[in-house]
């Protein structure tokens, strides 16, 4: 075929454009549309079945030739979209679908983009596919945050360092410290909500540019296609692309809370640490070196939120354009559709790794107190309990630390840190107070679970207030399901009713309902 030569029935051949696509446009451009159809294909489905009733209820389209449209799309929506005739030489999906048709139905063919552009369909299909997987994504973060919730439960006495720039803080809870993650995976959840209900409204019936003069029944066809609304302004709901930015937003994020846990575990799981094991499973031999257990599976969760924070950014500078241009959404349905299934997999590859990996107990409570760490508290009961001014107890410990060389002081160290300090005077004064702290202060490996219940405000470490965010954690997600079960059961109720009434169009039966 000639360069310039159409395919048969090419859209625009016959008129301003006089020829085909050049090969270059289609390996650039039109196959890359053509990709989406595997994701587009259902929902382009619908919307064609939903326009075709529209049309004839508001009298703009004979009844012939709505049931043979409905027969044929009711044949095109039962049909995998890898065995749908999709050619990237017309272009993008709709073309191919509306090439079919007038293959199979000629002339009765060119009723259906009646009042409504090639857009305004893609629109509503991305729609419907971002709202599928974004409550596919809702629920692998449900049951990430259940597992946080799950395993932090199971470790709420288990007392170990925990760490602030890598570096021995303070005591606490290693439950505390994994329940603090499924705090974060709700907020993700609360924000895919959120993308999803921003999603959720419907393009259908845009027409043109600003309507169309058929009347169509924009809330009509919005209920018949399981949205909870039209979109409020037709220009801002066609050309408007941050709905496909927000997704990609809510899915990096979901993964980003994973990726700051995998992040530690990696440190974590490694033998100078020795606090977890990755389940073998979570893991990959090295080629060269027989003892390694590479984290692989963090490393899947840490590389796969750098990608998607780059297509975050990638999704952003395409909706940077002047309004009511093509570029805006020509990489973006790929794009964000591919961002929310990989984040989808990515969490419950998280979920799993954390559900089956080995905690040792014995090691972090060993852990807890060493290396100066119960410094802040021995400050505070002197602060408490002597009448010690924090600083001044701040400035006598940190003096005995730095003389054991970061290791627990010795009671002699403390008097004689608060000599050099000027408070030998004070000291000597409330030598019973400080000899008291001293003993009930705890020592490296003999800090338990008892010495964590003080630390009993809401949201702390003790281990009744783990169990009870715990519980919270678990609550909430529960509250999501029920969510998330109920909209999907309002999409997946709202496409029987409309399959079902274009049966009954197709079968000479008016459509009703």
């Amino acid at each position: 075929m000639d360069v310039n030569s159409p395919p048969e029935g090419y859209l625009g051949a016959e008129g301003p454009l006089a020829a085909g696509p050049s090969p270059a446009l289609v390996e650039a451009g039109y196959r890359l549309e053509i990709a989406d159809a595997r994701f587009l294909h259902r929902g382009l489905g619908l919307a064609d079945l939903a326009h075709i009733l529209e049309l004839r209820e508001a009298g703009a389209m004979p009844e012939e030739a709505a049931r043979a449209l409905c027969r044929e799309a009711l044949v095109f929506l039962e049909a995998p979209a890898g065995d749908f005739p999709y050619d990237p030489l017309y272009g993008d999906a709709y073309n191919s679908r509306e090439r079919e048709l007038e293959r199979r139905l000629g002339r009765a063919a060119g009723w259906l983009p009646a009042g409504r552009t090639r857009r305004e369909a893609g629109r509503i299909a991305v729609r419907m596919a971002l709202r599928e997987c974004l409550l596919d994504l809702h629920g692998a973060t449900a049951d990430w945050a259940k597992t946080l919730a799950s395993r932090g439960r199971e470790s709420a006495e288990t007392a170990w360092n925990d760490v602030s720039y890598l570096q021995p803080a303070q005591p606490s809870s290693f439950g505390f410290y994994l329940s603090g993650f499924g705090e974060g995976a709700v907020r993700d959840l609360e924000r895919i909500q959120a993308c999803y209900r921003l999603a959720n409204r419907s393009p259908a019936g845009s027409g043109g540019v600003g309507g169309t003069i058929i009347p169509l029944d924009r809330e009509r066809l919005s209920a018949r296609l399981g949205f909870d609304a039209p979109t409020a302004h037709i220009r801002d709901g066609m050309w408007s692309a941050d709905v496909l930015a927000d997704a990609g937003w809510a899915a990096a994020q979901a993964v980003l809370t994973a990726n700051r846990l995998a992040e530690d575990l990696e440190i974590f799981a490694s033998p100078q640490f020795g606090y977890v094991r990755l389940a073998g499973g979570s893991s990959r031999a090295s080629v060269v070196l027989p003892q390694k257990r590479n984290p692989y599976a963090l490393a899947v969760i840490r590389g796969g939120a750098g990608t998607l924070i780059g297509r975050v950014a990638g999704l952003m500078a395409s909706g940077r354009t002047p309004s009511a241009r093509t570029d805006n959404w020509l990489y973006g349905y790929g794009e964000a559709v591919g961002a929310v299934e990989t984040a989808v997999r990515l969490m419950r590859l998280a979920e799993e790794t954390v559900r089956v990996m080995e905690v040792d107990r014995e090691r972090l409570a060993a852990s807890a107190g060493a290396h100066g760490s119960l410094a802040a508290d021995l400050a505070e009961r002197l602060t408490l309990e002597g009448g010690w001014d924090y600083r001044s107890a701040y400035r006598m410990i940190g003096r005995a630390v730095a003389e054991s060389n970061g290791d627990w002081p010795a009671a002699d160290g403390l008097r004689r840190a608060a000599g050099e300090l000027g408070l030998g005077e004070e000291a000597a004064r409330l030598q019973e107070s400080l000899d008291e702290a001293w003993e009930s202060a705890g020592k490296p490996g003999e800090v338990g679970a008892g010495w964590l219940a003080g630390r009993d405000a809401v949201g702390s470490c003790a281990p009744r207030r783990v169990e009870e965010h715990c519980r919270s954690v678990e609550e909430r997600v529960a509250r999501a399901r029920e969510w998330a079960e109920a909209a999907r059961d309002r999409t997946e109720a709202a496409a029987r009713n409309l399959i079902a009434a274009a049966h009954r169009l197709a079968e000479g039966d008016g459509g009703a309902g």
